[in-house]
């Protein structure tokens, strides 16, 4: 609730000013890979450029809020993996029959709905328990262009958005998550991503998901977005050589900006050994206030409440295909995504409750 005297200007005034560094700009340092954005980053991107406004309206709120479960619900969380448990047992009797279909990217749609789905419900409920806004902006049906922020240590963010506009979406859309290549890279991860629906993040794949009308989402701010510091939490990484772009305008398909808050906060990542990060070939080596001192206990995300905002689409239609090659309107429709992020990012934060009680 804004106190009293102080107008909503304000508030967000005060959650910017918190959430920038003056010194970076909220920008990372040169040099980092973005295996998400569909390439390594060039130089900095060109500001914003006259002639492409913010859309500065605040996320709506639901007329009718869904009620989440309380934190630690117990009935809650029991019923949910009881539901859990009854779809896996039922997936395995069909799985005998043989009467199911997997599409060209290993998508198994059988698997998602029996399996993967039922085990995400329970965190997304009763852990996270995710509010979700502007579901109405994600069209009916065709191909659209997710653009999200990354954050968490741990791409927790990617499959709680997949289920976000499953189970939101009113014609139950499935969302396709382009992913980085380390994640096929790593036993077993690589073909549970394929079957819950994800891909690799190349333009080859997107653009063929998006021709074939998919819901398809990216985060460009890679490793640079998941492995930054707690204290640069909700500051915006460069978003690479803008290569999510060019396939939107390629294909025609509009760019829906996602915000999300609350995937900050649970793995609060306080340092980083880039020694140890080195010698085991990761990006990154997250210290955070219970990993690694906790042992496997230090690995359980903590309960942070969710929101997950889909911003209005950004229409690629009125560009010609020689737009895509042109660098200049590349970089205009990158800084205009990644500003609609962060504006509304800044917004959310400044109406926003208590972290983990909310």
């Amino acid at each position: 609730m804004t106190p009293a005297g102080e107008s909503g200007d304000a508030r967000t005034a005060k959650v910017i000013a918190l959430y920038t560094d003056p010194r970076s700009g909220g920008r990372a340092p040169a040099g980092h890979p973005n295996t998400d954005g569909f390439g390594p980053p060039p130089a900095p991107v060109t500001p914003l450029r006259d002639g492409i406004e913010l859309n500065d309206e605040p996320p709506p709120t639901p007329e009718a809020p869904v009620a989440h479960s309380p934190l630690f619900s117990l009935s809650g969380i029991r019923g949910a993996v009881a539901d859990s448990l009854i779809a896996t047992s039922g997936f395995i009797r069909e799985r005998m029959t043989g009467d199911y279909t997997v599409d060209d990217f290993g998508f198994d749609p059988h698997f998602a709905e029996s399996v993967w789905f039922p085990a995400l419900r329970p965190i997304y409920q009763n852990w996270f328990r995710v509010e979700v806004t502007g579901i109405e902006n994600l069209p009916s049906t065709g191909g659209a262009l997710l653009v999200a922020n990354h954050a968490g240590s741990v791409p927790v963010d990617a499959v709680i958005t997949s289920l976000a506009v499953r189970d939101n979406h009113p014609n139950e859309r499935y969302l396709r998550i382009l992913a980085a290549d380390m994640a096929f890279e790593t036993p077993v991860v690589g073909d549970l991503a394929r079957k819950a629906g994800a891909t690799l993040a190349c333009n080859t794949d997107a653009e063929a998901l998006l021709r074939r009308g998919e819901l398809t989402a990216v985060w460009p701010e890679g490793y640079k977005g998941i492995g930054k510091l707690y204290k640069d939490r909700y500051k915006l990484q460069r978003f690479g050589r803008g290569g999510f772009v060019t396939t939107a305008i390629r294909t025609q398909a509009p760019i829906v900006p996602v915000s999300i808050v609350g995937s900050e906060e649970i793995y609060p990542m306080i340092a980083d050994l880039k020694p140890v990060a080195r010698a085991l070939g990761l990006p990154y080596f997250p210290v955070t206030p219970l990993f690694p001192w906790l042992g496997p206990l230090g690995a359980i995300p903590l309960p942070s409440k969710w929101h997950i905002h889909f911003g209005k689409p950004i229409v690629t239609d009125g560009y010609d295909e020689q737009a895509a090659d042109d660098p200049m309107v590349v970089f205009d429709v990158t800084d205009h995504v990644r500003e609609e992020i962060q504006q509304t990012l800044f917004r959310m934060l400044s109406r926003r409750g208590s972290v983990y009680l909310g």
